[in-house]
């Protein structure tokens, strides 16, 4: 079973100022639950190829695995993508304008857990959920707080 979870926030900051911030994964362990450490494998900034090492914990196990950005619009859209592990994941960033000084930010998990995880693809995609919400609520407090 797929998992394929989609959550989506109204920041109120310019598309440009939030694309730049949630963009750049380096920001990931500031707004993120989960991410405890991000290191980049590649030079930055963020391209077509780059790769970092992600630190995480979820459903109380810790979990080290390598995203590669497999797209990039700047502005509107990054795909990262990771093969490794029991749960290969891709994880899309979009980033609309409502207006000039409001983003419309979707974050998109999907992925077929394979094993044992394949079992708890329910719960793993209501965890996701959940912790997606928890992240893009993060993000907008951070954001909004900058005045």
């Amino acid at each position: 079973m797929a998992v394929d979870v989609l959550t989506e926030i109204v920041i109120d900051r310019p598309c440009a100022q939030v694309a730049a911030y949630a963009g750049d994964p380096s920001h990931a362990p500031r707004w993120y639950v989960n991410i405890e450490s991000v290191e980049w494998r590649t030079p930055e900034p963020v391209t077509v190829g780059s790769r970092m090492d992600f630190v995480a914990r979820f459903l109380g196990r810790r979990l080290a695995y390598t995203y590669e950005v497999v797209e990039l619009v700047p502005g509107e859209r990054l795909v990262m993508r990771t093969a490794q592990g029991p749960f290969p994941m891709e994880t899309t960033y979009t980033w609309q304008p409502v207006d000039p000084a409001r983003t419309r930010m979707t974050l998109r998990n999907r992925g077929e857990p394979a094993g044992f995880a394949k079992m708890t693809a329910p719960i793993m995609a209501g965890s996701i959920r959940r912790a997606n919400q928890k992240d893009l609520a993060n993000l907008k407090r951070l954001l909004e707080s900058q005045g």
